[in-house]
């Protein structure tokens, strides 16, 4: 028996759980409130795809061969029922191997004679040319994906028109600026995915006996099935009062006056949980309290819908929210997926990651399409680096998983650098990624010591690769800066993802093109592995959408009593934004796999569009413009290296001798070695334990030069020799 109950409602991830309910169980631990979690997304799929339930779905299909007189079914329905009996055979190995526990499956499935294959199946050829000579592991992972997805077609085609693996019935959540449609279809009879929904949550609700359930909504996609759920409880368990907060209500239910929704919520809370959540708490629990005050809380109150404000109380720092706690999660049953022929995406669908933040908000937060308006990015505030390297340690030993994304808006470069130096001092083995800006404070120092700590992938906005543009965006960035600070992240080993966006507001068609010709040039220099188009959304909470004649765009008014957040418009250059999608998204499936980049931008529309104005090896100047910089005089040194061993000869000229020392340096590559006057040999050992990672007194470069030149001249002149340059490629660093 729990006080609170929270949960997930279906879908998100199928290869981790979202991180909503996890972090605020931690903060919940902090205060000794009872909770238990569950992602209810991840279970109801594990319900589907079953044996047990393979067999229902095929039982109950409305695609049956005795009901399909006079309806539509499809061909690839038509194969799928009648293969089902292999479908049904496969199911459950296949889901094992997807999980991890059944690996060997993997030469079966490889094969070509285990999986039955309908039209997903058809895209093979494509895709081995995509993949190229991918290993048996994860080919075997992408067609057990093809397989999942078959199967999901048909039950969009013949059980439930809504089902999506991470989302359900998203249209009715997006840009529901009236309650209507929602509430209508809540008043439908449930549908098959609600029934095993339904049934699960029962008899989560039955065993934990909460007050209080908590409804974590993200996306769109979660909402029509989090108002099931609260439609349920409040019929079957009465006493249980319920909460929503999320993503969703925090972004799109601000302007809420439709009373009808507190039919199915007693509570709806915004922007960071974790002090209006103990509010509401106490507010059930403590009925003793002779005031009740709560912290951005809607509630109903006379009939009318009341936005409730009332409590002095400060919300909780990061350093007080707790470790996010995934206890009660089936850690062991999410399954890794590999859909599409994109690294990133695969990155993101592959594995289980452990969720942290290394600051909330964004330190930038000036990009006028982001929602900037808002607590979740306007208030930044970082978590000390030992304190997140305490929660990465905390979170290994609790989920046995070294897998971190951060999912920051803009993770800091300052707070990269001490999260990954500690990493290192630490020696934990740790995988991590996360989303950046692509700014100058990226050197390759920086990247090489990241790449060291263990991070693998960085993603970030390059959103329109026009000066002119990302100037209007208010980026921060140029395109030369970009070019350059994914060259040191290549060079470095570090996966790169861009985001991009076109169809901004004043976006000319010769600027998209540009855009393009830019993109082009980042994939065939090989300094961006990734990346993916984005149409521009206009949203109420950004600049643009605050104040959109600033912009050049013309919003379309709608009276809001439920959802706000995206805002159709029209774009006063009366440009078709759309026409550029598929001839956008198709050159960079290209350009992500080395080939196209010969060929002319028109070949990728079937339209006339202008010929670039970029010239053809811009990119290539950009990144052969020196990356060298002044060094600060307070810029840290830190050597990544062990210490060397040393032997000592003597060098003669012309009648002369003197000292020499060779040094030899072994890393995990390889073994190198640097000749020095004996002197200056030890004066570097020296230099270099103190430097060292395993120390923590920071040493500052005008620190090493004063020493130097306590004993020699010209420190310049040393530092930038071949020998220091050597070292500086194998982990003497800059920072």
């Amino acid at each position: 028996m729990k006080d609170l109950l929270l949960i997930t409602p279906p879908f998100t991830q199928l290869n981790t759980p979202y991180p909503a309910t996890a972090y605020l169980k931690g903060f919940l631990n902090t205060k000794n409130i009872s909770a238990f979690q569950m992602d209810l997304g991840i279970e109801v799929i594990l319900e589907l795809f079953s044996k047990k339930g393979l067999e229902n779905i095929f039982n109950t299909s409305s695609c049956q061969p005795e009901l399909v007189e006079g309806q539509p079914t499809t061909y690839n329905s038509q194969r799928i029922l009648s293969l089902q009996h292999d479908y049904i055979k496969t199911i459950d190995s296949v889901i094992l191997f997807l999980q991890g526990k059944n690996p060997t499956l993997a030469r079966q499935i490889c094969s070509g004679n285990f999986l039955p294959e309908a039209t997903r199946f058809e895209q093979l050829d494509d895709l081995e040319w995509a993949f190229g000579n991918m290993g048996m592991q994860d080919k075997a992972k992408h067609l057990a994906t093809l397989y999942l997805e078959d199967l999901s077609d048909f039950i969009v085609d013949c059980v439930d028109a809504n089902f999506g693996f991470s989302r359900y019935a998203e249209r009715l959540g997006r840009s529901a600026n009236s309650f209507d449609d929602l509430y209508n279809a809540l008043q439908q009879p449930k549908s098959y995915i609600d029934e095993i929904t339904l049934r699960l949550l029962k008899a989560k609700i039955e065993l934990v006996q909460p007050k209080l359930l908590l409804i974590s909504v993200p996306f769109p996609g979660n909402l029509y099935s989090a108002f099931r759920c609260a439609q349920f409880v409040k019929k079957h368990f009465p006493d249980v009062k319920i909460s929503m907060g999320g993503g969703f209500p925090n972004t799109e239910l601000r302007s809420l006056t439709d009373v009808r929704v507190f039919e199915f919520f007693d509570f709806i809370t915004l922007d960071d949980g974790e002090l209006p959540v103990e509010l509401v708490y106490d507010s059930i629990c403590h009925t003793e309290l002779v005031e009740v005050s709560y912290k951005r809380t809607f509630i109903l109150e006379n009939n009318q819908v009341v936005y409730k404000n009332n409590t002095t109380i400060p919300d909780y720092k990061q350093s007080n929210v707790g470790t996010p706690d995934y206890s009660d999660l089936h850690l062991d049953k999410y399954i890794s997926v590999i859909e599409i022929a994109n690294p990133m995406h695969s990155l993101w669908s592959d594995g289980r990651w452990n969720k942290l933040t290394m600051a909330h908000g964004c330190y930038w937060g000036k990009c006028t399409f982001c929602d900037i308006s808002l607590d979740y990015i306007k208030l930044y505030e970082p978590v000390a680096a030992k304190l997140i390297v305490d929660r990465i340690e905390e979170l290994m030993d609790s989920t046995g998983e070294n897998g971190f994304h951060f999912v920051d808006e803009a993770a800091p470069p300052a707070l990269m650098r001490e999260v990954a130096l500690e990493i290192i001092k630490r020696k934990l083995t740790v995988t991590w990624w996360t989303n950046i800006r692509f700014e100058k404070s990226f050197t390759q120092d920086l990247c090489f010591l990241l790449a060291q700590s263990g991070c693998v992938a960085i993603s970030g906005g390059l959103e329109v690769a026009s000066d002119r543009l990302l100037k209007l965006i208010d980026k921060g960035v140029t395109v030369e800066q970009v070019a350059q600070v994914t060259r040191n992240f290549t060079e470095a080993g570090v996966m790169v993802h861009a985001y991009l966006m076109y169809g901004y507001p004043t976006q000319t068609i010769q600027e998209t093109i540009d855009s393009l010709e830019m993109v082009r040039q980042l994939f065939e220099a090989g300094i961006l592995q990734s990346g993916f188009w984005h149409q521009f959304a206009m949203t109420a909470h950004s600049p643009v959408g605050i104040n959109p004649e600033i912009f050049g765009v013309i919003p379309e008014q709608n009276n809001i009593t439920f959802a706000n957040n995206d805002i159709n418009f029209t774009d006063k250059t009366g440009i078709d934004h759309d026409k550029f999608s598929f001839g956008l998204k198709k050159s960079l499936f290209n350009y992500m796999h080395n080939i196209g980049f010969d060929f002319e931008l028109q070949d990728w529309f079937d339209f006339k569009i202008p010929k670039t104005k970029i010239a053809d090896d811009f990119i290539v100047s950009c990144l052969e413009k020196s990356d060298n910089f002044n060094i600060k005089s307070t810029a840290k040194i830190i050597w990544l290296g062990g210490k060397p061993i040393g032997e000592e000869f003597t060098k003669s000229k012309k009648g002369n001798s003197w000292q020499m020392t060779k040094l030899t340096f072994h890393d995990r590559k390889e073994t190198f070695e640097i000749l020095l006057e004996k002197e200056k040999a030890d004066w570097l050992v020296t230099n270099l334990q103190k430097v060292s990672i395993s120390n923590f007194k920071t040493t500052t470069f005008n620190e090493l030069k004063i020493d130097f030149e306590t004993h020699f001249e010209d420190f310049e002149l040393f530092w930038y020799s071949k020998p220091i340059n050597t070292l500086r490629e194998f982990g003497l660093l800059v920072l």
